[in-house]
């Protein structure tokens, strides 16, 4: 028997049928039966992995989809290893992306994505992946969705993320009919180096909410703490790691072994999310959003590759948690999300960040892996119209993926 939570995926004359925005599986059976399979993809986008479908692959049913994403991944598993399945046991590793040609006339395709739970059943379709949408226009391209040639050139693949109905324009190289996988770029977090992937997010705020402050105030308090409450890629939460009596600087590991800490942040969280506006109280909270982060002021730190990020190389320092896991890098979303708050006076990320930016044209983030600078453009009010990620991407394999 499963259990829907929560309303529909906000999206219309998609290829990719109507979602449940989450779904909890309440129980399983175990008869006795053959494993079956699915043609599918993996690739790595930015500091993330997935499993990519194409939407005529799977069953025109979408309500079967959730058992099979649980299953090919491994979950769930009290574990929290995902040993039977091609999970990592992280939630940048746990990951499904569905993607199919759009009807939309200002897209090329449409892109589901889907965060999996690692120790529980959750498959909550409530929010869009930024690392992952840099690997959606590649697979495009690679699979023929979009045709471009055999020659060697660039192109833009416009994609409709179904989950918060935004655009976004991916530009990247492709040779003889591919997209190309070798390159000089290089991005914290990703060992080598590979073809850039440009995402231009168009007009980014209110993806879930429909604004950009969702609760209508710049600071709100939850459990006496000042957290901003911001709708720019995916909905998130800002507190200022000072108020959290933590060191701006601490470590993913030590995040993890915090279990105070992460309770604090999981109920601010959670009431940030009534308050958004997201669900309707604090148990039936979304687990993907809202995102919430720690933010403090430039200092130079040891990054988890033991190397030293140096104080004037970054604007402000940013600890993420995603999925109640804290992330090793920076979701691309909540880049954009500081991007944005970083522009609003009073806020708690404004609060925080260098006056004197490292690259006058966007805000540079350190993170435990290194540093992401997001490339922001704002109107003359303040409404940021577009904000700029650089990524690399590549296929990791092709065939046949098992569930049972």
């Amino acid at each position: 028997m499963s259990k829907i939570i929560s309303g529909p995926v906000r999206h219309r004359q998609s290829s990719i049928p109507l979602l449940p925005s989450l779904y909890r599986q309440t129980s399983t059976s175990t008869p006795l039966r053959r494993q079956n399979r699915l043609p599918a993809s993996y690739y790595r986008g930015g500091t993330s992995r997935a499993i990519i479908f194409s939407a005529s692959s799977l069953p025109s049913n979408p309500t079967l989809w959730p058992p099979i994403f649980l299953s090919i991944l491994g979950s769930p598993d009290p574990h929290g290893r995902q040993l039977d399945g091609l999970g990592g046991g992280i939630s940048s590793l746990s990951k499904i992306c569905i993607i199919g040609p759009s009807p939309h006339p200002a897209a090329d395709v449409d892109y589901t994505f889907a965060a999996i739970g690692i120790r529980d059943s959750e498959v909550d379709f409530s929010s869009n992946c930024g690392n992952m949408t840099s690997a959606v226009g590649p697979f495009a391209v690679d699979n023929g969705m979009v045709d471009v040639g055999d020659g060697e050139s660039d192109v833009t693949v416009r994609i409709r993320n179904t989950n918060t109905g935004k655009f976004i324009h991916a530009r990247f190289a492709v040779v003889g009919g591919e997209a190309a996988a070798g390159g000089g770029f290089e991005i914290d977090g990703v060992a080598g180096k590979g073809g850039k992937v440009q995402l231009s997010f168009i007009d980014p705020a209110g993806s879930k909410t429909g604004k950009l402050l969702p609760t209508g105030n710049v600071v709100d308090m939850f459990n006496g703490v000042r957290a901003t409450c911001i709708d720019a890629g995916n909905p998130c939460v800002f507190v200022q790691a000072e108020d959290m009596d933590i060191e701006g600087t601490i470590l993913p590991d030590e995040i993890d072994a915090c279990l105070p800490l992460l309770s604090k942040l999981d109920s601010i969280r959670r009431k940030a999310a009534v308050a958004m506006g997201l669900c309707q109280d604090e148990a039936s909270a979304p687990g993907s959003i809202p995102k919430i982060a720690m933010v403090s002021r430039p200092k130079t730190h040891t990054l988890l590759s033991g190397e030293t990020i140096e104080q004037e190389k970054v604007d402000l320092v940013v600890r993420a948690l995603s999925v109640g896991q804290p992330h090793r890098a920076v979701p691309i979303t909540v880049a954009m999300a500081i991007a944005a708050a970083a522009n609003l006076e009073g806020s708690t990320v404004q609060g925080k960040v260098s006056s004197e930016r490292v690259d006058p044209d966007g805000i540079t983030l350190g993170h435990p892996s290194g540093r992401l600078m997001v490339g922001a453009k704002f109107d003359e009010k303040g409404h940021l119209l577009q904000a700029d990620v650089f990524r690399t991407a590549r296929r990791l394999m092709d065939g046949l993926v098992y569930w049972k």
